[in-house]
């Protein structure tokens, strides 16, 4: 199969290219689609050298699937271009998220939607993804009614430019003598601020995580309220998750439900000080879930705190399981 990566010198692209070689895709070719100013740098994919092309090159190619990972602007652009050549694009930017004709996919979750004719579909975004893979078999279970949820946001998810700048500033280096990317020093700091603010006084990642879990989950009827905050970790978003259930519970069937549920790893023994934490989670593609208990504040209310790596699980990992998945039912060629 010939796969191009558009943004494959970035943060998430490259990890796109590591788990490609890790995983079930077979790649015969492969196309790493950068900017003019990359074009021509070589890297290494699965022990051989590639020379990164620009975009019209690798078009003219007709690859059979395109990872994204460029920003909303480019794949707007380029996405159509590619799919008008029978290329299945899966794409890592918000851009086609909320597009109806569009699907938004994590494959454990709502994997059956994927249809023979889609050819751009959209990754979501990296706190919904880690959010909803524990709370996708607990809302079928007890139906969940309201979520409120406040993340704590690891810098790569804002990519290399914001892991320089908390470099540089726990090097000491004082605030305006280095390029930064945050309006505050990150370091010794967080910031209650993703993306850009809306008239509401919600961000626009705040927002995300209300649209994509309606449409992921397929219920506008869920309350989704969210707060995103940037803390000074380099990799690994961590999420405080309180629920509210239309159906009772016990914690000891919320456990069981989570420990089978594929992709999801239960770390609950507080006796023991194990619960999740993103040092730990930090290479890993499950989604950490852990300190379990009700909230006496509510009928039928559950906190959680749920954690994973956000440019595996959260980004990239996703993008090829969504591959695979189109493989698994014949929309891509298995070799």
């Amino acid at each position: 199969m010939k796969v191009a990566v558009v943004g494959a010198t970035g943060l998430v692209g490259t990890r796109m290219l590591e788990i490609l070689a890790e995983r079930n895709i077979h790649v015969t070719e492969l196309l790493p689609v950068a900017s003019a100013k990359s074009v021509g740098r070589k890297i290494v994919f699965a022990g051989k050298e590639y020379d990164v092309v620009g975009a019209e090159d690798a078009i003219a190619a007709r690859p059979d699937l395109a990872l994204f990972s460029a920003g909303g602007d480019v794949s707007r652009e380029l996405a159509p271009k590619f799919a008008a050549v029978g290329c299945r694009v899966v794409d890592n930017s918000s851009c086609w998220r909320m597009d109806a004709s569009k699907k938004l996919v994590v494959p454990e979750i709502n994997g059956d939607v994927l249809e023979e004719d889609d050819y751009i579909i959209a990754n979501p975004n990296c706190s919904t993804i880690q959010m909803l893979m524990p709370l996708a078999p607990l809302h079928r279970a007890y139906g969940i009614k309201r979520i409120v949820v406040s993340t704590y946001q690891s810098v790569t998810g804002t990519g290399y430019k914001a892991v320089n700048q908390m470099k540089a500033e726990r090097e000491g280096r004082k605030w305006g003598e280095y390029p930064a990317v945050y309006p505050y020093p990150i370091d010794q700091n967080i910031l209650p601020h993703i993306d850009s603010f809306l008239e509401t006084g919600y961000t626009k990642e705040e927002m995300k995580m209300v649209d994509e879990t309606h449409k992921i989950l397929r219920d506008d009827t869920i309350g989704v309220s969210a707060t995103t905050v940037r803390v000074p970790v380099q990799g690994g978003h961590s999420e405080s998750v309180n629920l509210e259930f239309v159906k009772d519970f016990t914690l000891e069937d919320v456990r069981r439900i989570l420990s089978e549920t594929p992709g999801v790893v239960l770390q609950d023994d507080p006796s023991a000080n194990v619960y999740p934490m993103p040092l730990y989670a930090w290479g890993r593609d499950e989604v950490f879930v852990g300190r379990l208990r009700r909230d006496t504040s509510v009928k039928s209310g559950l906190n959680l705190w749920c954690v994973a790596d956000n440019l595996r699980k959260g980004a990239a990992t996703n993008a090829v399981q969504i591959a695979e998945l189109l493989v698994k039912k014949g929309f891509l060629p298995a070799e």
